[in-house]
């Protein structure tokens, strides 16, 4: 899996970098609750072991924006502390389990894998949700807020590779490459004009944007940060 460890205490992060790498999981991290967040949301990650002490923003906060955005990675959520409170109020936000800490690495890893074979989307899903955007690839029907929503093919395909990565960045360069093949020769601006097409769609009578620009990466579906 690749998992990505959000905690501020560096002794500590290294030794989950070092013990769940030693497992065969690729990890990344970040000591604060802004870059969990960004990192979270720009690569694809199969899980989250996030701290509730953070600086910046607290594990909370970072789960209940990603959930917010449409992210359905796994989250373990870590905390020093035991109060019934604090555990309800990070399964609440998002959290699929938590650890008190100290912990034993061995229930953490037992934890992971459990809490992945939980999460794991259905082979086939069918209803992709995002805020009030709804997309059905049975019957190939977009609403938004209630409201059915006309794509042409090649607006549909699109947003549903977008829906299906929801809250994560899709590169220019994959996205080309799922809409026209890799081989062929697309102008420059092709993906651009069908991005504003879309957006122009999805967002009359003054709904929210939900494809969000990644400037310089690409484009994600998710509600924007506040």
């Amino acid at each position: 899996m690749r998992i990505l460890v959000v905690e501020d205490d560096s002794r500590m992060a290294e030794l989950l970098r070092r013990g769940l790498t030693s497992e065969g999981h690729n990890v990344d991290v970040a000591q604060d609750g802004v870059r969990g967040l960004e990192k979270a949301q720009e690569l694809p990650f199969d899980a989250l072991v996030l701290d509730v002490m953070l600086p910046g923003m607290d594990g909370i906060a970072v789960a209940r924006r990603l959930r917010s955005g449409g992210s359905r990675v796994p989250i373990l959520m870590l905390t020093a502390r035991d109060a019934v409170q604090d555990v309800v109020r990070g399964l609440d936000n998002g959290a699929d389990d938590y650890l008190t800490k100290p912990f034993s690495f061995e229930v953490l890893t037992a934890r992971l894998r459990a809490m992945t074979r939980r999460s794991a989307p259905p082979a086939n899903p069918n209803v992709f949700e995002v805020a009030d955007l709804s997309l059905d690839t049975d019957s190939h029907e977009v609403r938004r807020g209630g409201r059915v929503v006309v794509l042409t093919r090649t607006e549909y395909l699109l947003l549903e590779y977008l829906m299906r990565r929801a809250g994560r960045v899709a590169s220019r360069e994959d996205l080309i490459a799922a809409m026209w093949g890799e081989a062929r020769e697309v102008e420059s601006n092709a993906l651009d004009v069908f991005i504003f097409q879309l957006r122009s769609k999805l967002e009359s009578n003054g709904a929210k944007r939900l494809i969000q620009t990644a400037r310089g990466f690409g484009y994600a579906v998710r509600e924007a940060d506040e």
